[in-house]
């Protein structure tokens, strides 16, 4: 944690420890998308006024509880959410346009740019003020949707501050490259893999009929215009142009988010308040492993809470800075 936001942070982090569990409220929540309405779950808890939170998912098929049908079952936006407000801190998690309860947002979900789940979010923000009264929202990007929230946070009036959950700190190539070269198992595929994440950085679409089996699911036609797009941008300098206040959380046993993507982050922002938590997963769980087969069997662990200092960490954040 840097000295600079390190004492406000941690009597704030203190504060949330000893706070009185407070009984919430669970309701549906809609926005205009672009086809049809955006859905979500808005979790307020008992305490006037609260501060209002927008947790943004992952990539992927995420649903607004953190979970997907590729087997994810770990539940961690919806664990935020209620741990959140226990410490008197609202929350809307969501559901991205095209999939879940956001269906009939968008007819082809995979037909999307980092710009149009911008948008949504400059939707979300002025329903979830509109519905709540509060006068600015914070946005909790997880993973892709920290660099959601970089790109939403540019350009969209009434935020309070942005927190960054295991996001990463390159371009989406760079670390698509990292994963490659961290899974022997990818080995045989490599270089091409490196090849069509080269192409897709140009803003050349790739012919999955040229690679192998494996990589043709990743490289699909219908998700290379969410890539090119991706891949092009960068959310160091996204974050180094924010004057919001900003929290970096990354986890020590992340497989997907490396802590060099937040030491980058961080060198970008300064003033950024950076919690690493050495034990933490890319799903929030604790993991006392470098076992990779364990770490990814807390991605299907509903049961599982949080790890320590997840909640804290954001909950402190948020309250200090209020």
């Amino acid at each position: 944690m840097r000295s600079s936001t390190a004492t406000r942070l941690v009597a704030a982090i203190l504060a949330t420890l000893a706070a009185p569990c407070a009984p919430a409220v669970a309701a549906p929540l809609e926005a205009p998308g672009p086809q049809g309405p955006l859905a979500g779950t808005l979790l307020m808890p008992a305490a006037a006024n609260p501060p209002v939170a927008l947790i943004i998912p992952g990539s992927g098929p995420t649903d607004r509880d953190g979970d997907s049908p590729l087997g994810i079952k770990a539940a961690p936006y919806r664990l935020l959410a209620q741990a959140l407000a226990a410490r008197g801190i609202a929350s809307l998690r969501i559901d991205k346009r095209g999939l879940f309860g956001s269906a009939g947002a968008l007819a082809d979900a995979n037909a999307v740019t980092l710009d149009d789940y911008a948008a949504d979010i400059h939707a979300w923000v002025k329903v979830l003020k509109a519905r709540t009264g509060a006068a600015c929202i914070w946005l909790v990007g997880h993973s892709e949707g920290g660099l959601v929230a970089l790109k939403a946070a540019a350009d969209t009036d009434g935020l309070c501050g942005i927190v960054l959950l295991a996001t990463p700190g390159r371009p989406m190539g760079e670390v698509l490259r990292r994963q490659f070269r961290a899974n022997p198992a990818n080995a045989p595929y490599r270089a091409a893999a490196f090849e069509a994440i080269a192409a897709l950085e140009a803003g050349r679409h790739v012919d999955p009929a040229t690679l192998a089996p494996p990589l043709r699911p990743l490289f699909a036609p219908p998700l290379q215009r969410f890539l090119i797009s991706a891949f092009a941008f960068d959310p160091a300098p996204a974050l180094a142009g924010l004057r919001l206040p900003a929290l970096i959380v990354q986890g020590g046993r992340d497989l997907q988010v490396s802590d060099a993507d937040a030491r980058r982050l961080a060198a970008a922002r300064p003033t950024a308040g950076l919690v690493r938590l050495p034990d933490v997963n890319h799903v929030l769980k604790r993991v006392a492993t470098d076992d990779r087969a364990a770490n990814l069997a807390t991605y299907a662990e509903a049961d599982l809470p949080l790890a320590p200092g997840v909640v804290e960490a954001v909950a402190g954040f948020i309250i200090a800075a209020r």
